[in-house]
């Protein structure tokens, strides 16, 4: 089984990967960023790289979305090879900060590798708003982000809540910004009886 986590920069995917794998003792597939090669000369110089962060963030999740579907145990992965053709390529490219002649490559290399996998059995949404992304951001203290935009973050939050409007599988909406599932432990426990109703038909814990 796969389970997805979506959400924008700063919007908690990788906390709620850890709780939940610790939670079901799911086996968790992080998003790798401290040795990602391209990630700090991007955010210094969008236009430059952009190309070379979306192919490398496509090469490595392509390689792990086959890699889960060879498995025989809950996988839950901390964002999707979806989230990068779907949100970041086109925000990127509407930004003028990648060309049409290379969007257009991304996009028939995505189109190609995602008719060779499936869909997430769940996919986790974490809703934000700016304020509490930007919030998020400055709090982990990341050097490379210190220059991200706040433009940049917008278009990405406009672009994933259109996707999720359409999106067609299995969903759950998380609104991040009034959900503290790191601190809280009531909201963690609503969090996994909403996904005990969505994979095993269990009703969902009600909080007061």
């Amino acid at each position: 089984m796969h389970i997805a986590i979506a959400g924008n920069i700063g919007s908690g995917k990788t906390t709620l990967t850890r709780l939940l794998a610790k939670h079901y003792g799911w086996t968790p597939k992080f998003e790798s960023v401290d040795f990602n090669p391209y990630l700090a000369d991007f955010y210094e110089d969008m236009e430059r790289w952009s190309f070379n962060l979306q192919i490398y963030f496509l090469n490595k999740r392509f390689k792990d979305v086959v890699e889960i579907s060879k498995q025989n145990e809950v996988i839950i992965q901390d964002r999707t090879i979806f989230e990068d053709a779907r949100i970041f390529a086109p925000n990127l490219h509407d930004m003028g900060m990648m060309s049409d002649r290379d969007f257009n490559n991304y996009s028939d290399l995505f189109d190609l590798m995602i008719s060779l996998v499936g869909m997430p059995d769940l996919l986790i949404y974490l809703r934000s708003t700016i304020p509490c992304l930007i919030s998020q951001i400055e709090k982990r203290g990341r050097e490379y982000e210190k220059s991200i935009r706040i433009d940049y973050l917008s278009g990405l939050n406009k672009r994933y809540e259109d996707w999720i409007s359409e999106y067609k599988g299995r969903l759950l909406i998380i609104d991040k910004d009034n959900t503290d599932f790191e601190n809280n432990p009531e909201q963690l426990l609503h969090i996994t009886e909403s996904i005990d109703a969505q994979l095993f038909g269990l009703f969902p814990f009600e909080s007061e």
